[in-house]
């Protein structure tokens, strides 16, 4: 029987499960995923990160991006230079910071913690997503991109799932308009400090083996002057400049949906649960349009348009929900707020529109991994 570094016919034969897998590195970090920016997305989908008064994570998700915008384009060459463990466990550990900069906020009412911890966190999050991208790009099979892109998606997603039951759970009998409690922040946490310690069982992409043994890659680490150098080459590269739109709204609108929809119409017990249904339709949307790129047409390009039409159309219908909502507002504010089990036929309408903007962004986001690993398949160029 073949060793794990030797793909051999009889290594091909091997399960699918086997810790060298794409499949399972795939799910190890789906994993990672669920545990941090799944923690991470709950936590923020709260609205406010679950403070009553939202200029401290408003100030904190400035910083959070400013850094982040910068991060995210060195974070592929910083992936290739250390690779994926150290990669993802120095993103991962940001996280940890982050929730317990609002642990510390609870009770201090000082923003400048929360900031430095959004400013780090965007440091953080360039590295994690470069490395995540560039596993989710090229560690599977070219013809089932879609499928694993979706299997990822699934796994992460449901930290959103577990993640909004957290304050759904613990806040469920606070009937007054407070903050969540001091438990929440600790259960993000220990949820993301475990995210962590999960990023170092990633493998390099030399030692995983497709089950048709051939690798995911062969890749000797780069120099920081090359890294540089190939970085910058991608602003000339008219493929990855067409994408820059859509990189551009990959991350617009979540602002809004958590602060201003999630956050603003509905009570504090209702957040966690919305939040429950939003990531859960992520879940459902990555499946989807998964299933669609990979498995509708014989043609690849034809899967590809069939996909950016379908995306296209949701978005167009979802978003005019959206503007029929907002319309209700008076001078940007939301007067009454809405309540699951207290509210009746007037919550359904914004729970609606507030499950399908996840199922949206699930899609959205999936179509636009999969356009990306179907420019290359090595992990050094897709993780830049």
């Amino acid at each position: 029987m073949g060793s794990e570094e030797d793909p051999s016919p009889a290594a091909a034969r091997l399960s699918p499960f086997r810790y060298n897998s794409p499949l399972v590195q795939v799910g190890l970090i789906g994993l990672v995923c669920f545990c941090c920016p799944g923690m991470f997305n709950a936590l923020s989908g709260m609205g406010g990160g679950g403070q009553v008064d939202h200029t401290a994570a408003n100030n904190a998700n400035t910083a959070l991006y400013t850094t982040f915008a910068v991060f995210g384009i060195l974070g592929g060459g910083i992936y290739n230079l250390l690779g994926p463990r150290l990669t993802l466990f120095a993103g991962c550990s940001t996280y940890v910071l982050y929730a317990g900069s609002f642990l510390y906020y609870n009770h201090y009412h000082r923003q400048l913690f929360a900031i430095i911890a959004g400013a780090v966190l965007g440091v953080g999050a360039g590295l994690l997503w470069a490395g995540e991208g560039a596993i989710m790009t090229s560690y599977p099979p070219a013809g089932r991109k879609g499928t694993y892109i979706s299997y990822f998606w699934t796994v992460f997603n449901m930290g959103g799932v577990i993640g909004g039951l957290i304050p759904f759970v613990l806040n469920y009998h606070r009937t007054d308009a407070a903050s969540v409690n001091d438990g929440t922040y600790i259960a993000f946490m220990c949820f993301m400090a475990t995210g962590a310690i999960l990023s170092l069982a990633i493998l390099p992409p030399s030692r995983v083996v497709r089950d048709d043994g051939t690798r995911a890659s062969y890749i000797a680490y780069s120099s920081v002057r090359t890294e540089s150098i190939e970085i910058l080459k991608l602003f000339a590269d008219w493929r990855m400049l067409l994408i820059a739109p859509a990189a551009w709204a990959s991350n617009f609108f979540y602002t809004y949906q958590f602060n201003n929809v999630n956050g603003l119409l509905f009570t504090l017990r209702t957040k966690g649960l919305n939040n429950v249904f939003y990531w859960g339709a992520q879940m459902i949307g990555s499946i989807s349009i998964g299933h669609l790129l990979d498995f509708s047409f014989k043609s690849r390009r034809t899967r590809g348009f069939v996909g950016i039409t379908t995306v296209a159309i949701l978005g167009t219908a979802i978003w005019a929900g959206g503007l029929a909502n907002q319309l209700r507002y008076t001078d940007g504010v939301w007067t009454d707020e809405l309540d699951f089990k207290d509210s009746g036929a007037k919550f359904a309408g914004p729970f609606v529109l507030y499950f399908s903007y996840g199922l949206l962004d699930a899609m959205f986001q999936s179509l636009c991994y999969w356009v990306i690993g179907a420019l290359a398949d090595d992990s050094q160029t897709l993780s830049r």
